[in-house]
């Protein structure tokens, strides 16, 4: 006589892969939130705040030696994506169930490290970026259609669709760019300035669709019946709108009140701009506390997926991390990665295992013959 047992568990966790995979990753995304910061960012603001240097002299001692820690990070990032892909590779393509989508995709994925590190000699020059970004747009639609595929939730589904025509904005326009600039006409290249501008929104729409796909929880909802959890999302929601309301119409109201003091708000705010444009691609057209719940709705998401060891917040901390603009290759890799880690990660799978039972008195079980583990 033979009984069935239903176990669930979750394929996706980074521990799953051995200990060299394990520390990589998380070396990888660490090490890039730290470029980030200090590459990307502060050495941007050391440059809005070099005016200041005069007046100030702990400024340009204080960002020289930030971004050089900045620009030291950025090859050991670059290094540490390539450690990361390769071993992401080798554990896709040996891997069970995979379709031959997921082996093209792995493919691609090695022809761009090829190329990465042949530019690396040799000059890429503008038909060598033709190549290398187009390339990284196929390579991303091969991963994201996997990723739809083994995927049923459509809020997931959302978030790749939606992140890849946020990316492939970018890509698009570098691409017809450079291929203008290759034929030599001075003709404008067609919806160049619309795919870029609609990819930025795209991006931010991204980063909320990762919320709602892997970030939202019981505690945040308010149809819970547990009184300290709904109390508890309550007061974040209401926090929360009453925060990006007055983040809209704040502009406004300081018009209203002080002339001056509005002006002086707004050059801060695009200087803000002006760090996040150089350092990221963001222009931010959009307004401001749009993007501020992007970065809220992200980092959420981000830290409560680490936490819990899963693929799919590296995943999708790389790829938020790279930026919109797209400027060096081990940006490209990184997304590249990034995308890989999230669609390696998967649901709840049930597992039935047939047990064999020995002959013994007829007696009922108390859970029954179905039982299951979370």
């Amino acid at each position: 006589m033979k009984s069935v047992t239903l176990s669930e568990r979750v394929i996706g966790k980074v521990s799953d892969f051995g200990p060299l995979f394990d520390y990589t990753i998380k070396l990888v995304l660490l090490a890039s939130f730290l470029e980030l910061v200090l590459y990307r960012l502060l050495s941007r603001l050391g440059m809005h705040l070099s005016k200041m240097a005069a007046t100030h002299p702990w400024i340009t001692p204080t960002f020289t030696t930030l971004t050089e820690v900045g620009a030291w990070l950025l090859n050991i990032v670059a290094v540490l994506l390539f450690l990361a892909l390769t071993l992401t590779m080798v554990n896709r393509w040996g891997g069970a169930g995979n379709s031959r989508l997921v082996k093209l995709g792995i493919i691609g994925t090695a022809i761009l490290l090829l190329l990465t590190v042949g530019f690396l000699v040799v000059q890429p020059g503008m038909l060598g970026a033709i190549i290398y970004n187009g390339l990284t747009l196929l390579v991303l639609a091969v991963f994201v259609s996997d990723y739809v595929l083994t995927h049923r939730e459509p809020l997931q589904r959302a978030l790749a669709v939606t992140y890849f025509l946020g990316i492939s904005g970018w890509l698009y326009y570098q691409i017809v760019s450079t291929s203008y600039s290759l034929m030599g006409t001075i003709v404008q290249p067609p919806l160049v300035y619309e795919s870029h501008r609609m990819g930025e929104a795209l991006m931010i729409l991204a980063s909320f669709c990762a919320f709602l796909a892997y970030g939202k929880s019981q505690s945040l909802s308010l149809r819970t019946r547990n009184r300290q959890q709904r109390s508890r999302a309550i007061w974040f929601w209401a926090v929360t709108g009453v925060t990006f309301t007055a983040l809209i119409v704040v502009d406004y109201l300081l018009e209203r009140i002080n002339p001056g003091f509005a002006s002086a708000f707004r050059q801060a705010s695009q200087g803000i701009g002006w760090i996040f444009q150089f350092g990221m691609g963001y222009t931010f057209y959009l307004p401001f506390a749009v993007y501020v719940g992007g970065l809220l709705c992200w980092s959420y998401t981000v830290v409560k997926l680490v936490t819990m060891g899963r693929l799919a917040g590296y995943g999708i901390g790389l790829m938020f991390i790279a930026g919109y603009a797209l400027m060096f290759s081990n940006l490209t890799l990184m997304v590249v990665l990034g995308v890989m880690l999230l669609a390696c990660d998967r649901a709840k799978v049930a597992t039935a295992e047939a047990v064999s039972t020995s002959a013994g008195p007829m007696m009922p079980a108390p859970d029954g013959l179905m039982t299951g583990r979370a």
